[in-house]
């Protein structure tokens, strides 16, 4: 028997609705509609959570496929969480643009580093777009740490 009708049996010897089902598991509803109509699977944390609740194990919850199905899913999501992590820390780090002096500037007949802060050889726009692009970028690094938890938000595509 697969997963969906597995628990969708489990579910009502228990008596429950999925609306109750969900609040002991902490999910939605739709979560547990979508896992009993079949067009998905729980994460490896929320199957555990089932067959604790139900006192099944996980190997009768699943088949060998589905168990596959579900390691590749979380191993998946894992590796998109580390690489926003790593990628949202990187454009934070751009920051330091502004403070350490990766920029040449000629002075008399020497060329000085000097930051971004302390540029003044420069061409007021050249200037004004080293700050946007900065900027923009450090904004977006601290977007995708702030966001990168909100798997159920609109904008995360599986």
């Amino acid at each position: 028997m697969e997963f969906n009708k597995k628990l969708q049996e489990l579910r009502k010897q228990k008596g429950l609705t999925q609306e109750e089902l969900a609040e002991t598991l902490f999910v939605s509803r739709t979560a547990i509609s979508k896992w009993e109509s079949g067009r998905g699977y729980p994460n490896i944390d929320s199957l555990k959570s089932i067959s604790k609740f139900f006192g099944v194990t996980i190997d009768e919850l699943l088949s060998g496929d589905e168990l596959l199905t579900i390691a590749e899913e979380d191993a998946k999501q894992n590796k998109r969480h580390y690489c926003d992590l790593v990628f949202g820390l990187l454009d934070c780090s751009i920051i330091m643009f502004f403070f350490l002096p990766f920029f040449g500037q000629k002075a008399d007949t020497i060329i000085q580093e000097v930051s971004l802060l302390s540029l003044t050889e420069i061409a007021p726009y050249l200037r004004t777009a080293y700050f946007v692009a900065v900027i923009g970028i450090i904004v977006s690094g601290i977007l995708t740490l702030a966001l990168q938890n909100c798997y159920q938000a609109f904008w995360v595509k599986n």
